[in-house]
This record gives C-alpha cells, sequence and structure tokens, in this order.
C-alpha cells in the first residue's frame, strides 16, 4: 500500500463564531489525487489552507509526510514547508507584481538556501510549458493561463510531496481551462506527488481525480473512489450535485431531471440539529432532524458516507430518479 502524504484527522476550523471546518478526516496516498468538492461556503478552501498552515486549526491534527504540523510555529515549520505547496484560485492576486517571473518562481529555493536557482527557474518554466525567457518579465505582461502556470511551477520548484490546488482553473477562460487541467495531470502523473484537487467543477474531477470527498457546511458527507462516487453516489447531496452536472451529450442533457433544493444555504455560525444536510434533503426523516449521522463504510475501496438513509450495503434513496424517495 502507497504511504501516506497527508493525514488529516478531525480538523476543526472556526473563526469565533463561525464553524467553517468541523471535524474533517481525510487521508491522501502519495502519487494520488483527492478532490474535494461541494458548494461555494462549505470549508473547502479553508481545509486547503489548515493543510498548507497559511491557517492553525482550531483542533485536530495535521500530519504531512509522518509529521504532525498541527500547531508548529512559523520556525518549526521550516523543514516541512517544502513537502507541500499550494496553487491558490486567482494567479493575478497570488503573484507579487513587484516581482519578475524569475524571482517568484525561484523564492522557494532562496528561502530553501539552495544554488543555481537560475538554471532550475528554467528548468522549471520548461516543465509548465513557457519560455525560459519569461523569468524576465513581470506578471502583468502574461496572460491569465501563463500566470497560473507560473504559480504551478513555483509550487512545484520544491519538488513537494503533496500539492494543495485550490480551485487553479475557475478565474481561467474556458478555452485556457482544459490546458491547465491536461498540465496538472501530466505532472502529476511524471513527478508522482500527491494533490489535493478543490473545486465545484465535477468535469474535471471525473477527468483528474483518483478518489473524491463531498464536503457540505463544514463537514464530509461521503468519500471514495471516483468509480464509487460517480457510478453510485450514496448521499442525496452528492447525487444532487451529480445530477446538476451538465454531460456532453445534448439529447441525455434534455433528459435529465436535475434534484431541486432549497438555494438557502444554512449558517456556519448556527449550523442545522442532526444531520446538516436536513434542511435541504428532499428525502429527510424524523431522524434526520435530531441525530448526527456517523460515516461508515459502505462499499469497495473505502466508500464512505454519513447519511441515516444508506444502509450498509450502500443502498438508499435515489433522489435523481425517485426510487425510495420517502412520499
Amino acid at each position: 500500500m502507497s504511504t501516506l502524504a497527508l493525514e488529516v484527522e478531525d480538523l476543526v476550523m472556526h473563526f469565533g463564531p463561525v464553524r467553517a471546518v468541523d471535524g474533517v478526516t481525510l487521508r491522501i496516498r502519495q502519487g494520488s489525487v483527492v478532490a474535494l468538492v461541494g458548494e461555494s461556503g462549505s470549508g473547502k478552501s479553508t481545509v486547503g489552507r489548515c493543510i498548507v498552515r497559511l491557517l492553525e486549526p482550531t483542533g485536530g491534527t495535521v500530519r504531512l509526510a509522518d509529521a504532525d504540523v498541527t500547531h508548529l510555529t512559523r520556525r518549526q515549520l521550516r523543514p516541512h514547508r517544502r513537502n507541500v505547496s499550494i496553487v491558490f484560485q486567482d494567479p493575478a492576486g497570488s503573484l507579487d507584481p513587484r516581482l519578475s517571473v524569475g524571482d517568484i518562481v525561484g523564492e522557494p529555493l532562496r528561502l530553501m538556501h539552495r544554488k543555481n536557482i537560475s538554471t532550475k527557474v528554467a528548468e522549471s518554466l520548461r516543465r509548465v510549458g513557457l519560455r525560459p525567457e519569461v523569468a524576465q518579465r513581470s506578471p502583468h505582461e502574461l496572460s491569465g493561463g501563463q500566470r497560473q502556470r507560473v504559480s504551478i511551477a513555483r509550487a512545484l520548484i520544491s519538488e513537494p510531496r503533496l500539492l494543495v490546488a485550490d480551485e487553479p482553473t475557475s478565474a481561467l477562460d474556458v478555452s485556457v481551462q482544459a490546458s491547465v487541467l491536461n498540465l496538472l495531470a501530466d505532472l502529476q502523473r511524471d513527478l508522482g506527488f500527491a494533490c489535493l484537487f478543490i473545486t465545484h467543477d465535477l468535469s474535471a474531477v471525473e477527468y483528474l481525480a483518483d478518489e473524491v470527498a463531498v464536503m457540505y457546511l463544514g463537514q464530509l458527507v461521503e468519500q471514495g473512489p471516483r468509480s464509487r462516487i460517480f457510478g453510485a453516489p450514496a448521499h442525496p447531496y452528492t447525487q444532487a450535485l451529480l445530477s446538476a452536472a451538465p454531460v456532453p451529450d445534448p439529447a441525455e442533457q434534455r433528459a435529465r431531471k436535475p434534484v431541486l433544493l432549497g438555494d438557502d444555504l444554512p449558517s456556519a455560525i448556527d449550523p442545522p440539529s442532526g444531520c446538516r444536510f436536513h434542511t435541504r434533503c428532499p428525502v429527510a426523516v424524523d431522524t434526520c432532524r435530531t441525530v448526527i449521522p456517523e460515516p461508515r463504510v459502505i462499499g469497495e475501496g473505502g466508500h464512505q458516507v454519513a447519511c441515516h438513509l444508506v444502509d450498509d450495503n450502500g443502498t438508499g434513496p435515489d433522489v435523481r430518479t425517485g426510487e425510495g424517495v420517502a412520499r
């Protein structure tokens, strides 16, 4: 079995009364891609920032390459920084406009006191499909896709074991998104790093991810192999997300009936009792409103779900077709 690049146990992140992340447990094997999906406001990006320790978690444990980094100081974190990197959603906001591209990409190596930085910067730029001469330019001289390639080059130049990609294509033109996804897939295959891919784009998830974790209002409701999540989603929220994702076949798209959920996402300041999804779930019963569902394994590959209505064999209501739905 592959070694773990990341182990998150019962992660909690509160901002005062806001319970942004509330008990997330997640593991990523070396060389695999795990997609973290969910609506805006579900806590996905907060999980990513806790993992790279841009935020110090309120509770729980974050382990990178077997080292507990949950509450290390900035000085104590330095030896572990090379093990994890992050690519942000907006490349224009994450690149210092006062620095050249070469200085931006080489900055991690300077902090690690490495030698031959200019040579390694040129290699890193070539790896992401940019000419070495781009090192002399400023971020504002580049297109959005080029800036994101610079961000990826900077993130990978220190050869991290784990890359957190926080919606890396959502700020890009549609025509550019596919090329950046292809680049990430090629780099992950060639370099063998683990990747937490945070996104709401399910088509990208199906293309890139090995495993999928579905997040709702600060908690994971379902996780497992990509084939299981897309082929046999168990949680009503996962089913609703998949029903809303477009498919390439126009006839199939017209025939689909998306699951309609209320658009009033409950507040993370005062989340609902019991299952947090029950206020929008079309099949919720009384138990859902009062008892918190515990995650349990329901199938092969560690497929887990936190839902009272799904049995140990993975059988439960299918809100997409109406089968087994309470009336």
